[in-house]
């Protein structure tokens, strides 16, 4: 973790914050130079940041989902 957070030219406290959830929103900066140490793309953290939770519905799933589309 030292390692990716110096490389990322973050304190290892605050890559340790982001990773723990106590850093809502992290700055853009950030995430994007995270990323870039960790070899992955933004499109990939997004597309992981934006998958469901196991066991958990979408929100606007469902069947009222498709009513609502029908009406």
């Amino acid at each position: 973790m030292l390692e990716t957070a110096l490389d990322a030219r973050v304190s290892p406290e605050t890559l340790r914050k982001i990773e723990s959830g106590r850093v809502a929103t992290p700055a853009f900066q950030t995430i994007a130079a995270i990323a870039d140490v960790l070899g992955l793309s933004l499109d990939a953290v997004w597309a992981a940041m934006n998958q469901p939770e196991p066991g958990v519905e979408p929100a606007g799933s469902g069947r009222n989902a498709s009513e609502r589309l029908a009406s």
